[in-house]
C-alpha cells in the first residue's frame, strides 16, 4: 500500500564546462540544516550529498539525469559580452559560462555580479574568479555581501550604483543573465535593470519596458531562477 508521494526531483544548475571539465559534472549545493520545534531538520538532497560523499567515493552513488536548458547558455556569437548576476549559489551556472568561454577563447567580455551574506565565509570560488580577475577573463567583478556593514546592500544595489557602466554593456549588444532566488532576488533584479536603462538609456519607464522585451525577444536577457 502506497502511503507517501514519491519524492520530487531536485533540480541543481550545472557549475561546470564540458570544454574544461571533461567527463564530469560540478555542482554548488548549500547545505540546508535547521531545528523545527525541537527536531533537528535538513534539506532532503542537499543533506543527502553532503553527508554520504564518501559513499559516492566508493562507488556507490545514486542516480541522476540531465535536463536541458536550451536558452540559458553562453552566448552564441563569442564577442557578445556577458554580464551574469548570480548571488548566492546562483553563481552556479556563471562558473560553468567562464570556464567554457576561457576554454572556448571566447573574446567578448565578462561582468559577475555576486552577493552574499559575509565575504570572510561566503565568497564562493573566490580562488578561481581572483585568477580570472587577474588573467583579464573576468572584466569585470561586482560584489554585494549584504552582513558586512550595518545596512544590507544586495546586487541590485550594485547594479543601481554602476548603472551608467551596465548601460553602456547593454546598449553595445551584452547578454543579461540572472540565477538564483525567483521570489525575491530575481524580481528586484529585473526592477533595477529597467531602472538602469530608463534612467541611462534617457526612456521612460513604458520605453523601458518595451526595450526589455525585446532583449527577451533578441534572446538576450536570459534567467535561471527558482
Amino acid at each position: 500500500m502506497q502511503v507517501m508521494r514519491p519524492l520530487q526531483p531536485r533540480f541543481y544548475s550545472i557549475a561546470s564546462s564540458p570544454l574544461a571539465q571533461a567527463n564530469e559534472v560540478q555542482l554548488t549545493v548549500s547545505v540546508l540544516r535547521y531545528s523545527n520545534r525541537g527536531r533537528r531538520r535538513s534539506g532532503v538532497c542537499s543533506a543527502f550529498m553532503a553527508d554520504r560523499a564518501a559513499e559516492y567515493e566508493a562507488g556507490r552513488g545514486t542516480g541522476l539525469f540531465l535536463q536541458p536548458s536550451s536558452h540559458f547558455r553562453p552566448p552564441a556569437d563569442p564577442a557578445r559580452a556577458a554580464i551574469m548576476v548570480g548571488p548566492g549559489t546562483g553563481i552556479a551556472p556563471f562558473r560553468g559560462f567562464l570556464h567554457d568561454r576561457e576554454a572556448s577563447g571566447a573574446a567578448g567580455s565578462n561582468w559577475l555580479f555576486f552577493g552574499e551574506q559575509h565575504e570572510a565565509t561566503d565568497f564562493y570560488y573566490r580562488e578561481e574568479i581572483d585568477q580570472w580577475r587577474r588573467s583579464g577573463h573576468l572584466d569585470r567583478l561586482s560584489l554585494a555581501f549584504s552582513r558586512d556593514q550595518a545596512e544590507k546592500v544586495y546586487v541590485q544595489n550594485r547594479m543601481i550604483e554602476e548603472g551608467a557602466e551596465l548601460w553602456r554593456w547593454i546598449d553595445g549588444g551584452a547578454h543579461f543573465y540572472v540565477c538564483g532566488d525567483a521570489s525575491r532576488m530575481a524580481r528586484d533584479v529585473d526592477k533595477a535593470l529597467r531602472r538602469v536603462i530608463a534612467v541611462h538609456g534617457g526612456m521612460t519607464a513604458e520605453a523601458a519596458d518595451d526595450y526589455v522585451a525585446q532583449m527577451r525577444e533578441d534572446k538576450r536577457y536570459a534567467r535561471d531562477v527558482y
